[in-house]
């Protein structure tokens, strides 16, 4: 006879060899889902070279650019599915983009690269202010190219989307197909061609069906090089706005103060908004009276007002958004010499600059309040490491990175 307590070792042993045999078929199940997945992808990648070679790649070129090239992207997926808690606000997203840094930058490359802006002036006829301004916009003068962590190989990203992402299907194979002719031309070569999680390339942030439309050889070496020569970059960026109708000499828009009656939508000439009582902000006259404008209120009545011109209209042929392109053309009479803002974004704070807010970033991160990077970008990693930091102190948690915020900081 076994005693209960042999009885209860022998049921808990038995339980134990049954649980670790259960757990060990769901490993072996989970790890050959898995393997499915990859194979999956494998088995999409040699189906796709067919299309691939109907589309006129090589069967060498395709075979190049897959070397190596087995499971999907996962934070490529990641970055497609991001949904941002909340739409930034309007302040939020002009401080951190037409800032003192990006002036001081933008000046600088303007410098360097006079005679290079100077041949694309001509060749193009666009302001080389607006292009620093988008080089500014799209990749920080270049800086994210370094930057391992967001840059990817485009062919596995592209590939991804196209395997992987419902959403993203059609325009993940349409990327792809542009991305290898891309390297069939021998612009640049598979180990070099590299990308946001879109697949967007080079400084000036090019998709490769727009690099295909509009890229520019400008230094005449033989290849289009968007990712190591900024001229080519550049110039590129210039060709699309050039493409798309760029009034070469006119500016993008005027900020401007309006009555307080209703005012109608759309397009009418700058004589008739004049005579409907907005003004050029600065007191200067319209230099182009007859030049159709339309009024853009981004901040509501109660912040800056505008009168949008064709070349507005232009820059969003680059990005489709209006806060995009206003900050383009903002940020691009700043590094012209121009003031910036007569009346600046409604805050509920008073902002820092750049340089501040790197300073409140690192005092967050001394504190262990935040983990994000040190760049000078009120992002939401910051405002969620402000409020951690206010509830600690026991203050109201608004979150705004502000001079009240970093003098708290200062003294704790």
């Amino acid at each position: 006879m076994f005693s209960p307590l042999a009885l209860r070792r022998c049921a808990f042993a038995l339980f134990t060899t049954l649980l670790l045999a259960s757990a060990g078929v769901f490993a072996t199940t989970a790890s050959a889902a898995e393997a499915r997945a990859d194979k999956g992808f494998e088995n999409w990648i040699q189906e796709f070279r067919k299309t691939a070679i109907a589309n006129g790649i090589s069967g060498e070129v395709y075979d190049r650019a897959f070397k190596g090239i087995t499971t999907p992207d996962q934070w490529v997926l990641d970055k497609a599915n991001y949904q941002p808690e909340f739409k930034a606000p309007v302040w939020q997203y002009f401080d951190n983009r037409v800032q003192k840094r990006a002036v001081r930058m933008g000046k600088a490359r303007k410098k360097q690269l006079q005679p290079w802006l100077d041949k694309i002036e001509r060749r193009f006829g666009v302001n080389p202010n607006i292009l620093l301004a988008i080089w500014s916009m799209e990749s920080s003068f270049g800086a994210i190219l370094k930057n391992d962590k967001v840059m990817r190989n485009v062919v596995r990203s592209l590939a991804t989307l196209a395997y992987a992402d419902p959403k993203r299907k059609k325009f993940g194979r349409q990327q792809l197909l542009a991305a290898l002719k891309i390297l069939q031309t021998g612009d640049i070569d598979e180990s070099h061609l590299t990308g946001s999680w879109a697949g967007a390339m080079g400084h000036t942030q090019f998709i490769p069906t727009s690099y295909q439309a509009y890229a520019v050889d400008m230094d005449g070496d033989g290849r289009r090089d968007i990712w190591n020569s900024v001229p080519d970059a550049l110039a590129t960026a210039a060709n699309l706005l050039k493409q798309n109708g760029w009034r070469t000499g006119q500016t993008w828009g005027y900020e401007v103060t309006i009555p307080k009656r209703k005012l109608p939508a759309g397009k009418l000439t700058l004589r008739h908004w004049e005579k409907l009582g907005v003004k050029r902000a600065n007191g200067k006259p319209f230099p182009r009276p007859d030049d159709m404008a339309e009024l853009k209120l981004p901040d509501g009545r109660g912040g800056p007002a505008f009168l949008m011109l064709k070349n507005f209209f232009v820059i969003k042929r680059y990005n489709n958004s209006d806060r995009y392109a206003t900050a383009v053309g903002l940020l691009g009479d700043m590094i012209g010499g121009g003031h910036g803002l007569v009346h600046d974004w409604q805050r509920p704070f008073t902002p820092l600059d750049a340089g501040q807010v790197e300073e409140l970033q690192k005092l967050l991160k001394a504190k262990g309040f935040y983990r994000g990077e040190i760049d000078g970008k009120a992002g939401s990693g910051t405002r969620k490491a402000i409020k951690q930091f206010q509830k600690s102190i026991g203050v109201e948690q608004q979150g705004y990175p502000s001079k009240e915020v970093l003098n708290e900081l200062r003294k704790h």
